[in-house]
């Protein structure tokens, strides 16, 4: 379900909180539709874990399940306001931070949505090593 107008969305980093990296500190939004989009994982289109135990693997398809979740709702990665990160292990966040570039890197206007990225125990399937929700705003 496109829209026609654009979502104004401004990207603000305050100097005192410091400049993140890859992801915006807080993202201002007035927009008239809000798409809230589940905890996407390494399942490919058939429901098999894509890149079992290969961590790169599982983040480019879960990006590719993000990617399609954006363009059901009729939007792409520069509509992406918020996203949830989940890591079973943090010693993968430079590779997470590789997907997460490469996914943004073709993106016009740039988007860098304000990010949680947290280290879990566990997610709902064993083999899974990522999952990402995002909130997009249209």
């Amino acid at each position: 379900m496109p829209n026609a107008a654009s979502p104004s969305i401004t990207r603000i980093n305050p100097p005192e909180l410091g400049t993140p990296p890859g992801y915006s500190q807080i993202v201002e939004v007035a927009a008239s539709r809000i798409i809230f989009i589940a905890g996407q994982t390494a399942l490919d289109r058939d429901g098999n874990v894509a890149g079992k135990g290969d961590f790169a693997t599982q983040a480019a398809q879960v990006f590719r399940n993000l990617a399609i979740a954006l363009r059901a709702s009729g939007c792409t990665a520069a509509n992406l306001v918020k996203l949830t990160v989940f890591l079973t292990d943090m010693n993968n966040l430079g590779p997470y931070r590789e997907a997460r570039n490469t996914f943004f890197a073709s993106v016009t206007p740039p988007a860098a949505p304000a990010v949680t990225l947290v280290e879990v125990s566990k997610l709902y399937g064993a083999d899974f090593l990522i999952e990402i929700e995002a909130i997009a705003a249209v």
